[in-house]
């Protein structure tokens, strides 16, 4: 994969590099896992970084790309891979994806585990990743850092408070890192889907009962898949690097809004 360019401003032209290598955190299953498989259809250089190393070894088995594991919420197992993955070449794209929703219970009835599993995987995170590999994305230079958050960070929502708080937060740590990073040629880039059919989002959101997930679902033409979200990914990713894509939210036709879903 190679990805016509401009220097940033000031700076003297220099050629694009010849192998773009992206890590993707999250990978193995849903959208990371097919945010893979379409960057590897486009030519890049994969890492794919998760805990549950069964599912990973499958998916670079399919695709080609490189399996290493990491927990998010471990900072000695954010270091231990960013040790691996650096010596491995540059690193020109980070897609941050590791995270998901619990619970779906009020304010009143909310469950701080929940909450603090939330932002540690989701907002922390992608804290430790990110600020773990700036330096090799600064040094690669063409880089690109991207958030998955959801809609969830746009409009709040009964039962969502949880979930709706730290994409918010991830949506601000996004906003204020495109900010700071302009200077050193890294893009920044928030990719937020609204309702995607995946095989384990709604399942672990609502403690492994498969009814209540498939009633999320019901009736609902065309949620989006995994793989919408991660064409979206890739295009973002694949544009030229003077092109940065801010902010693009995706829904489903039948999502209007979060509060609003057409059903059969």
């Amino acid at each position: 994969m190679t990805r016509t360019s401009r220097a940033p401003l000031g700076a003297p032209a220099a050629p694009a590099p010849t192998a773009l290598r992206a890590i993707v955190t999250g990978a193995s299953s849903g959208i990371g896992a097919a945010t893979v498989r379409a960057l590897r259809r486009d030519g890049w250089d994969v890492v794919a970084a998760a805990r549950r190393m069964d599912r990973l070894r499958a998916l670079a088995e399919e695709t080609g790309a490189t399996p290493i594991a990491v927990d998010v919420t471990d900072q000695a197992s954010v270091d231990a891979f960013t040790s691996e993955v650096t010596t491995g070449g540059p690193v020109h794209a980070l897609v941050n994806n590791a995270g998901g929703a619990f619970g779906t219970e009020r304010v009143a009835d909310a469950r701080t585990a929940d909450w603090t599993w939330m932002y540690d995987v989701n907002v922390l995170g992608s804290l430790r990743v990110t600020r773990a590999l700036l330096p090799a994305l600064r040094d690669g230079g063409q880089g690109s850092v991207v958030f998955l958050t959801s809609t969830a960070a746009l409009a709040a929502y009964e039962g969502g408070a949880g979930y709706c708080g730290v994409k918010a937060a991830q949506e601000s740590m996004a906003r204020s890192l495109r900010l700071e990073e302009a200077e050193h040629n890294v893009r920044v880039i928030e990719v937020s889907p609204g309702m995607v059919h995946t095989e384990e989002f709604s399942l672990n959101r609502l403690g492994g009962d498969q009814g209540a997930a498939d009633e999320v679902y019901a009736g609902v033409p065309y949620p989006l898949t995994a793989e919408d979200v991660a064409a979206a990914v890739a295009f973002t990713l694949n544009a030229p690097h003077h092109l940065n894509v801010d902010h693009l939210v995706l829904r489903p036709l039948a999502q209007a809004a979060n509060h609003k879903v057409l059903r059969a």
